[in-house]
């Protein structure tokens, strides 16, 4: 039981720390001109496009087109409607929504919610880290400036994150050229039991806290909740007793580390770094998550690496994991929806900020509760679909009409959620905006 809390707490200080990546990338890319005039020169031929050029392309070159542009051998096309583009909008900002607010990862709905919109799932997954990667690249700051980046340490944990990537998403296409419902399978089931399990701890949790604050205990704000989610031990030259027994490890060659919080530094041997990395890789080659979400706690927790070298060698190798998953993974093989991640990128940038200024009039037990509601959709929403996958295959017994009736009701659930805090958020904002833009002055 033990076990499980702390698995459970590991997968929600990672949540935590991608949400502020996240709010940071919008950050800088929404206050700073030139990248949003990249951004508008990126979107605008989506939009003209979509408008006046989907259905002539279709109809004219959709046979012809090549496999990187996402041609016929993926599961759609790189041209599509005005409707899809803003279905894609409404995905991203809900996904931005959820980050902002909860201060936890929405980009883990993203999949989920692609695939419940009609795209198959590799092509979701293909798309969701085409769209991390643009996100990253249009949103670094260069961390190195202020000494928060450790080159040996990224460099070393890319070898293994490109080894991953690579599993991972070499699975995904074998799986896919023997039967596309199998690869959909199984990225349903893994997302299945990673939201399964998220949503469950996340719910235990909120009832937790919301029963300690019946009893007078002092409730915790969203804001506070996720900027605490890697305080203490972390942050200062204390390690952990795993930590300890990591780096006690003298296996050559040593990488070492944090000079500047410990005198002569740390060390850690390569090969737990290259296995650290491989696990983050592989989670991004299937999922499409970027693997951030699991960088900080391992890094922090595992191999004892403070929590500002942490943040800024995570930024680093972001860029590169899902740059490089998406690319060679994915984009090569037309699994990448590139449209699509452009309306997904415009609708989280706005979302995480309207969310972020929500946390400051919304109780943090609310934003608590919400959170673990919306996991818990997600894991409805894949749960559900299962059966007609599974039926189809023919490895369960399930009539056709049952398998499509359970799978509906798994999407209406989801859609009914996320839309439901979407609105719930955004009519906050709006009842608060003059309070809000008050305090923006103040500050």
């Amino acid at each position: 039981m033990n076990f499980i809390r702390q698995l459970g707490q590991f997968m929600m200080m990672g949540a935590r720390a991608h949400a502020k990546w996240e709010l940071n990338v919008s950050n800088t890319i929404l206050r700073d001109r030139k990248r949003l005039i990249i951004l508008g020169l990126l979107i605008i031929p989506i939009i003209i496009g979509s408008i006046a050029f989907a259905e002539h392309i279709a109809e004219e070159v959709g046979g012809v087109l090549p496999e990187i542009l996402g041609g016929h051998k993926a599961y759609s096309p790189a041209f599509y409607n005005t409707g899809i583009f803003i279905v894609s909008i409404l995905i991203g900002m809900g996904a931005g929504l959820i980050t902002g607010c909860i201060g936890a990862g929405g980009g883990f709905i993203i999949a989920p919610a692609l695939m419940s919109a009609g795209i198959k799932g590799i092509l979701a997954v293909g798309t969701d880290l085409f769209h991390i990667f643009a996100k990253a690249i249009m949103g670094s700051v260069i961390h190195r400036k202020l000494g928060n980046v450790s080159v040996p340490l990224a460099a070393v944990f890319l070898i293994g994150a490109i080894i991953g990537a690579t599993a991972g998403g070499l699975i995904n296409r074998v799986l896919y050229e023997i039967n596309p419902v199998l690869s959909d399978a199984f990225i349903t089931t893994v997302y299945s039991l990673m939201l399964g399990f998220l949503g469950t701890y996340a719910m235990l949790d909120f009832l937790k806290a919301r029963k300690a604050a019946g009893k007078g205990s002092r409730t915790i704000t969203g804001g506070e909740e996720g900027g605490g989610a890697h305080g203490g031990k972390a942050e200062g030259a204390e390690l952990g007793g795993l930590p300890k027994k990591i780096q006690a490890v003298k296996l050559p060659p040593i990488v070492k580390f944090d000079a500047d919080l410990v005198p002569g530094g740390r060390g850690i041997s390569w090969v737990f770094l290259v296995a650290s990395g491989a696990l983050v890789g592989l989670a991004a080659g299937i999922m499409g998550v970027g693997g951030g979400f699991l960088t900080f706690p391992i890094f922090v927790y595992v191999l004892g690496v403070s929590s500002m070298t942490t943040v800024g060698t995570d930024i680093f190798q972001i860029v590169f994991t899902a740059g490089y998953a998406a690319i060679s993974q994915y984009a090569i093989y037309g699994f990448i929806f590139y449209t699509l991640a452009m309306g997904m990128l415009l609708g989280s940038l706005v979302g995480i900020q309207i969310g972020a200024m929500v946390t400051k009039v919304v109780p943090g037990i609310t934003i608590r509760g919400f959170y673990a509601m919306a996991v818990l959709a997600g894991f409805v929403n894949r749960i559900f679909a299962l059966p007609a996958k599974l039926g189809a295959m023919d490895v369960i017994p399930i009539s056709p009409g049952l398998g499509a009736g359970l799978e509906t009701i798994g999407v209406w659930a989801f859609f009914i959620v996320i839309g439901a805090f979407s609105v719930w958020v955004i009519g906050t904002f709006l009842m608060n905006i003059g309070k809000l833009k008050g305090e923006e002055v103040t500050s």
